[in-house]
């Protein structure tokens, strides 16, 4: 699913695709700036988004085998409610094993 179909799925249950869209939007307008600020934004039974610090680190070019300098940097992330992880295990379960 995409932004798009999120918007329309969200449009069947408000009734209007604009108010859809509005509320999608505002929704991640507001996740994201919270994040970026180095606040945690929590929502029960769905998950949590948090900003990550990633230490500066030495890697391996994988052609070359040459070690090369990664700066440090900062980025999102977001870990699942428990709800949210027992539906994708029910869901997995029906769905079978996919490749």
């Amino acid at each position: 699913m995409n932004k798009k179909e999120l918007v329309d799925a969200i449009a069947d249950r408000v009734g209007d695709k604009k108010t859809a869209t509005e509320a999608v939007n505002a929704v991640l307008d507001t996740i994201q700036s919270a994040v970026a600020t180095g606040d945690k934004v929590s929502i029960t039974g769905f998950g949590a988004f948090e900003m990550v610090h990633k230490p500066a680190r030495t890697a391996r070019n994988p052609s070359t085998g040459a070690e090369i300098r990664v700066a440090e940097s900062w980025g999102p992330k977001f870990r699942p409610g428990s709800d949210f992880k027992e539906l994708v295990n029910a869901g997995g379960k029906k769905a079978g094993k996919k490749k």
